[in-house]
């Protein structure tokens, strides 16, 4: 038997995308089930129910992360879909980065940080000069990927029943 090949991250490519696109649509599919369950275990102690989660994705509609608002990454694995992100523009220079996923099975990978990479690459591109984000406690891989990547945590910018802490990077070296 034969192991199976590595794991290599020089096999991710990091595009933008048609937010609207079914590849785009699976993954945000998918991210908004990872999140909507993890929250759901921790503070009810049940999976939500189908009904919960369609009218939960229903009303975090992305459609400021399509220019001129804003722009949404694919990220891909050896040519598959495997994660996304999306910014969302500031009139100020800033952006708000949002709907950070890469799937479980190819974490591990460098994925994520191709991802982000790509993520800083494109603000820049856009004349962004900082990036802010919320998150949850409880996404704790998503919080330790925002920190290897530059950011810090910062003062609360924003509320909301999901924010629990805020993070913030100064991009420089603007692309325009």
């Amino acid at each position: 038997m034969t192991n199976p090949a590595p794991r290599r991250s020089d096999l991710w490519t990091v595009t933008p995308a048609d937010v609207n696109s079914p590849e785009a649509l699976q993954l945000l599919r998918e991210y908004y089930y990872d999140v909507a369950n993890r929250y759901y275990r921790l503070h009810f102690a049940r999976e939500c129910t189908p009904e919960e989660l369609e009218t939960g994705l229903a009303a975090s509609g992305s459609e400021h992360l399509v220019a001129p608002s804003g722009v949404f990454l694919i990220g891909r694995y050896d040519g598959a879909p495997q994660s996304c992100a999306g910014l969302r523009l500031s009139d100020d220079g800033t952006a708000e980065l949002t709907r950070v996923f890469v799937r479980p099975d190819v974490r591990g990978t460098g994925g994520g940080a191709r991802l982000m990479a790509a993520v800083d690459e494109a603000a820049r591109g856009l004349g962004v000069r900082r990036i802010l984000l919320d998150t949850r406690l409880d996404l704790v891989e998503a919080r330790a990927l925002y920190l290897r990547s530059g950011y810090r945590e910062i003062p609360a910018y924003s509320g909301g029943p999901y924010a629990e802490v805020w993070y913030g990077k100064e991009l420089t070296g603007l692309g325009r």
